[in-house]
């Protein structure tokens, strides 16, 4: 990367970095149970609301006790299913169609991150309907206060509820938008664990593996603050406790339980630390191929933290430190420490079945992934080392097994 492309990013997350203390970050009421979500919407005299989730979802009948509810008080209910991994701009517009339509209130997101991210965008298509959605890529494009905006999580991964981003497919154009707006963030949470007990074993491995990724990468950046840095800890302590644990038994509750909260903080802390290229990559995979996110990240983390190398050793090791991963330290230096945690991660991703490589990566698309990759994390990511496109080409060929690691 040429030295005075380097410079302006660097000065670019410096000035973001100084400014977070004053920016308008907050977090999302919490509430526990499913039904506190009707007892909210009768105080806020809502009469009409839309529920926002896919069709998997709705058939598990995880949205079917919510639905009663809302019923019994007479809350009309209309429900959009059609949300895709992935979402795209057109589930946006649907999804903001049947809200329209039905001269809805409020929006509750029932699912995970791809339900969220399609309700956060439609909520903020609902207030700027005049500004399409690929307009609203990148920093603060929304500017209004959403309708009332309530995220169901049933996965522990994306920490959605709690973020001001969203991410939205292209689907014309194999392309992902980022979109970062402090009113994107959900008014309420509502962390039930019920809603998770019984997933499928490698939707619990893949977001549990996301939500270390947040932590991960949050904490190892250039723009980190004592919260996040606690909060990304608390999150890499929970799932090393619990996530193995949620994925042999999934009806373990208090790993469930524990997840979710290992999601959410390491939600906050990404959403004021940001993330780095494990996220820019995967993004990129999953604009041009729709690769599962979770699973990319997965597969992508111990690669890019072994890239990164002596840069982000340091604070590496104290988060192995510090987060418990790596114990009985003695003399060891931050190196060895930094290799330690590295070598968990993968052990994790082994244990849980998550493939060391992603399949179907051809070649004559990297150029372009990188460049969406490049676009995306420069100059904003603040990373412990900064790539150009050229150098984040080469890694699509590491993930992809074509390459070995240096």
């Amino acid at each position: 990367m040429f030295v005075l492309r380097k410079l302006y990013c660097r000065v670019y997350q410096k000035i973001f970095h100084i400014a977070i203390p004053f920016m308008p970050y907050r977090e999302p009421r919490h509430m526990k149970q499913i039904e506190e979500t009707v007892f909210l919407l009768r105080k806020k005299r809502i009469k009409r609301a839309l529920i926002v989730t896919d069709s998997v979802i709705r058939e598990l009948g995880l949205t079917k006790r919510l639905e009663e509810l809302l019923g019994k008080v007479g809350i009309v209910c209309a429900v959009y299913d059609g949300t895709v991994p992935n979402p795209t701009i057109d589930n946006v517009e649907e999804a903001r169609k049947l809200y329209v339509d039905n001269r809805c209130q409020a929006v509750v997101a029932v699912g995970g991150g791809s339900a969220m991210d399609c309700a956060k965008v439609c909520a903020a298509r609902i207030v700027k309907p005049g500004q399409p959605v690929h307009k609203m890529k990148g920093l603060l494009k929304i500017h209004k206060r959403l309708p009332l905006l309530i995220a169901v999580p049933t996965t522990a991964g994306t920490g959605s509820e709690t973020t001001l981003a969203a991410v939205i497919t292209d689907s014309q154009k194999h392309y992902k938008y980022p979109i970062n707006d402090f009113s994107l963030i959900p008014h309420y949470a509502v962390l039930d664990y019920r809603l998770t007990l019984g997933l499928p074993k490698i939707i619990t491995a893949t977001t549990g593996m996301d939500a270390l990724t947040h932590a991960v990468e949050a904490y190892i950046g250039r723009s980190t603050t004592a919260n996040t840095r606690r909060r990304a800890e608390c999150a890499v302590k929970l799932i090393k406790k619990y996530l193995k644990r949620a994925y042999d038994d999934g009806e373990d509750r208090m790993a469930r339980s524990s997840m979710l909260r290992a999601a959410y903080y390491a939600g906050i802390a990404f959403t004021q630390s940001y993330v780095g290229y494990v996220h820019a990559i995967a993004h990129s995979l999953g604009g041009q191929y729709g690769t599962p996110h979770g699973l990319a990240n997965a597969v992508i983390l111990p690669v890019m933290l072994r890239e990164y190398g002596a840069s982000c050793e340091k604070k590496l090791a104290a988060l192995a430190v510090n987060a418990g991963v790596v114990e009985d330290v003695g003399d060891m230096g931050e190196h060895e420490i930094s290799e330690m945690f590295i070598d968990w991660v993968q052990q994790m991703n082994d244990y849980m079945g998550i493939p060391r490589t992603i399949d179907g990566i051809h070649g004559e698309d990297i150029e372009i992934m990188a460049e969406h990759a490049d676009a995306e994390a420069n100059p904003l990511y603040p990373v412990p080392r900064l790539m150009s496109k050229k150098e984040l080409s080469r890694m699509y060929y590491v993930i992809s097994g074509e390459i070995e690691e240096v």
